[in-house]
């Protein structure tokens, strides 16, 4: 008796509109810009490759209110290649796709089924003696959905091999909306082989009887979806027996990769330092193309001139990536701080304003007023799709808002710093 296998992904998020890095290099825009079609692409070859018997999508398989026919085209060629080799193809909507009208109006091909508003279920039937398989689903009709949907799930089938398919926030998740919410306990109670589930960009399983699993997202589009992203290849026997093989896809990953100069007195000790990490870190990483954050921590005599030259910090950044090969730097992040901050005698007027900004500027109501309202005019006049740069809501614009001055302030510092260090040489 064979068992029934499928490849099961979720939020593919396909031609995605890039956000910050669209502001910087151009050459790494257009890498990520094209890595959601690579990404499904490869997930069409695995399928042809290990010879399933279906491709599972559970949501967000576009990105929002998506009008291009590009895009609409480029799924059609991608899913008639399966079709041709006789593998079908299951679609639920999510809270994304709910806002596309090419998922509504998109002439399918053939053994492409897209699940409505409205739970239903196919039944395949297999070879003799071979279970049937049911593959359950619901799409979001509206791009939100506050309460359960579990209940309105049939039941599972006696003597069938069942599949659920659920876009879902579960119980929660940082970073993600709540949307049909339910428990793993909830999904567990009904029976079913397997929940295809999506919606959380992070991969997670559950195996007890059945399995449960959030494949996370194929590629990552920015640096708060780091780390290797992949699809699941399901196997189920007969006997209800679930296999999972986690197979990698994303084009490129993105990483957070920490440097420590405390210490460090010369640039070509940090130069270094920036070697031999991203080496580190291209080494354990297993996607062709691998993009990078540093983040500078320490104290050092550096910080000041690394503040002030961050634009060559950054072109040695990138050298050295460049050496290290298919690797791109994203951003720098700077927190290192001069050596002996703290005891510095309250004479030096430097200090003296650094602690005065950060105590009775940047805390205040008026500056922070003042600033989220420079930040709010900046916004309305950004493209829609780079409004969200300070955040979705105002507790992340007020974090992000609160970041972004404290960096300002010590950018201005450092420059300030060194000016006080050259006049002084002269004297």
């Amino acid at each position: 008796m064979a068992a029934y296998r499928f490849v099961h992904t979720a939020d593919i998020h396909l031609d995605s509109p890039l956000r910050s890095l669209a502001l910087r290099n151009p050459e790494l825009a257009e890498l990520i810009g094209s890595a959601t079609r690579q990404a499904f692409t490869a997930i069409i070859d695995l399928c042809l490759d290990e010879r399933v018997d279906a491709l599972l999508i559970a949501g967000d398989l576009y990105d929002g209110d998506q009008t291009s026919m590009k895009t609409a085209r480029f799924l059609a060629g991608e899913l008639g290649r399966l079709a041709k080799a006789g593998i079908h193809t299951f679609i639920i909507r999510g809270n994304h796709d709910a806002l596309s009208r090419i998922s509504k109006e998109l002439v399918l091909p053939d053994l492409v089924k897209l699940f409505g508003g409205r739970p239903e279920h196919v039944l395949i039937d297999r070879g003799p003696g071979e279970k049937p398989v049911a593959i359950h689903g619901l799409s979001f009709a509206q791009p939100v959905a506050p309460e359960s949907l579990l209940p309105k799930y049939r039941p599972a089938i006696p003597d069938t091999i069942n599949i659920g398919m659920m876009h879902t926030s579960l119980g929660g998740a940082e970073g993600h909306d709540v949307y049909a919410p339910c428990s793993p306990a909830d999904l567990m109670a009904t029976g079913f082989d397997y929940w295809a589930l999506g919606h959380i960009h992070k991969r997670s399983s559950i195996e007890n009887g059945g399995a449960i699993v959030m494949p996370g997202m194929p590629q990552g589009r920015d640096i708060n979806e780091d780390g290797p992203k992949s699809v699941t290849l399901v196997s189920i026997d007969d006997d209800g027996t679930v296999s999972l093989e986690e197979r990698p896809t994303s084009l490129a990953e993105f990483a957070r990769v920490g440097i420590n100069a405390e210490g460090m007195t010369e640039w070509s000790e940090l130069a270094g330092a920036i070697s031999q990490a991203l080496g580190e870190a291209r080494r354990n990483s297993a996607s062709p193309e691998l993009v990078v954050r540093l983040a500078f921590s320490g104290a050092t005599p550096l910080a000041w001139r690394m503040r002030r030259d961050a634009d060559l910090l950054m072109a040695e950044a990138e050298e050295r990536a460049a050496q290290t090969g298919a690797t791109w730097i994203e951003k720098l992040d700077i927190s290192c701080t001069p050596p002996n901050t703290h005891g510095v005698p309250s004479t030096d007027p430097l200090h003296e304003l650094r602690a005065l900004i950060g105590t009775a500027i940047l805390g205040s109501d008026g500056y922070e007023t003042a600033f989220a309202n420079i930040a709010t005019s900046l916004q309305t006049q950004l493209p829609a799709d780079l409004r969200d740069l300070f955040g979705t809501d105002e507790v992340e614009a007020r974090v992000a808002l609160s970041r972004l001055a404290r960096e300002g302030a010590d950018d201005v510092l450092a420059r300030l710093q060194t000016g006080s260090a050259s006049a002084s040489e002269t004297t």
